[in-house]
């Protein structure tokens, strides 16, 4: 496998390229997904967060330019404060280098690291120091085209023996949000050809 971008001397992370990323975007834009926050994604996220424990949960869909959390549920207070008091909140947005759903999608598969620090691969992602994740668990939204659309995830701020129970219940999360956001797509589309056929043309929502 190949790897884009080249990451710093020193740095033991690699990011994986991501060669369906134009056209994830492009499906992307076309369900009406990933460009603002969505509260039943929001709510999604909220369940995520309580089914497991975890401190922050995500439904993150994996665009050109980045990651955008669609769903998000995350700590109020930053679980990481600087000598200076101050801490990082978790935002919608994250880069590509930051992370570990980024890999769940270049390998089509969940993703469980129990504790980030015995994976020398993923010890150096800057979300450990600055959001404080310990952990993480996520599975790829693969919709019925083939195409990862993103993913849904967990981290907490602390170790957590998720095993093969956390990768089967993150699994059947990610394949039920995708019958989900396919079945909205169809209502979608019956929704258009309805209104063609009354002359009327409108775009995609929620």
């Amino acid at each position: 496998m190949s790897y884009d971008p080249p990451r710093p001397a020193g740095r033991l992370l690699l990011t994986p390229e991501d060669k369906e990323a134009p056209a994830r975007t492009r499906r992307l834009r076309r369900l009406g997904l990933g460009e603002r926050p969505e509260p039943t994604l929001d709510a999604f996220a909220y369940g995520l967060a309580e089914l497991t424990g975890a401190a922050y949960a995500m439904v993150n869909f994996l665009r050109e330019d980045g990651q955008f959390f669609a769903g998000l549920h995350a700590p109020a207070v930053a679980p990481v404060v600087r000598g200076d008091g101050t801490g990082a909140l978790l935002g919608r947005a994250l880069p590509r280098d930051h992370g570990f759903c980024p890999h769940v999608v270049a390998r089509r598969k969940a993703l469980a690291l129990g504790d980030v620090s015995d994976y020398p691969r993923f010890a150096g992602n800057p979300v450990v120091d600055e959001f404080g994740v310990r952990s993480y668990l996520g599975a790829p939204l693969i919709d019925s085209t083939g195409m990862v659309l993103g993913t849904v995830s967990v981290s907490d701020i602390q170790p957590r023996a998720w095993g093969q129970a956390g990768l089967a219940s993150i699994k059947e999360q990610a394949a039920g949000l995708v019958v989900r956001l396919e079945r909205l797509e169809r209502l979608e589309n019956l929704e258009h050809l309805a209104h063609l056929e009354h002359g009327e043309i409108d775009g995609p929502s929620w």
